[in-house]
């Protein structure tokens, strides 16, 4: 592998990297109040605190619906969107967006169910010490549920990385572009190869560190 083709590799990795960094926090900025809305809305008996069924039946049909679209069909559907925001439909920042939207209702449902393992008796011991529902919320709920929203974020990041890598059916850039236009479309089966491999060690490399950050946690409660 010349160092041509190297620098084209680590370039296209460095625009995965932007993808995936902008698009997990955007997502998580999204997902995260809906998560906590879906579940706070549930019946007092699962645990809601403000139960409101017809917001959470809404807010549940609009967060599967949006789960049911396969992301190269999002993100076609998106470029109008894209293409307002950004300026341009196409490319590593105009992808950003079709990222952010398709993770946030995974994100959604993994806060929901990270939110749902906690012990209820640690929620009504807020209840019973005069805590409001926001600080049940921001100072007990979200923290006892720190380790699995730790693993359900690194299984969302790592799907980002999976989107990522489609968007480059549609010139999106990074990774996925570059093994589309030069491995599959030129025949430099080095490049393809790379590709995969930098992937998978980006993969390897967030489930690493978010099992870790989230032991850490669990061992420091």
């Amino acid at each position: 592998m010349n160092t041509a083709n190297i620098m084209l590799v680590l370039s296209s990795t460095w625009q995965t990297l932007i993808m995936v960094f902008f698009s997990s926090v955007f997502s998580t900025l999204l997902g995260l109040p809906i998560g906590i809305a879906l579940f706070i809305t549930r019946s007092e008996a699962e645990g809601g605190l403000t139960p409101n069924r017809a917001v959470n039946i809404a807010l549940g049909k609009i967060v599967n619906i949006l789960r049911s679209f396969p992301f190269i069909i999002l993100m076609i559907l998106l470029i109008p969107l894209s293409r307002l925001i950004i300026g341009s439909g196409i490319g590593t920042a105009a992808t950003i967006i079709p990222l952010s939207i398709a993770a946030a209702p995974f994100v959604a449902r993994v806060v929901e169910s990270a939110l749902s393992e906690i012990d209820s008796g640690v929620i009504q011991a807020g209840r019973a010490m005069g805590s409001t529902n926001a600080e049940i919320i921001f100072k007990i709920m979200l923290f006892e549920a720190m380790p699995g929203l730790v693993n359900g974020f690194t299984l969302t990041v790592i799907n980002l990385i999976g989107y990522s890598a489609m968007a480059g059916a549609l010139g999106g850039g990074g990774l996925g572009d570059l093994a589309i236009r030069y491995g599959y479309q030129r025949f430099q089966t080095d490049i393809m190869i790379m590709s995969i491999i930098v992937i998978i060690l980006l993969v390897e490399i967030v489930q690493m560190a978010g099992n870790r950050i989230s032991a850490h946690i669990s061992s420091k409660r």
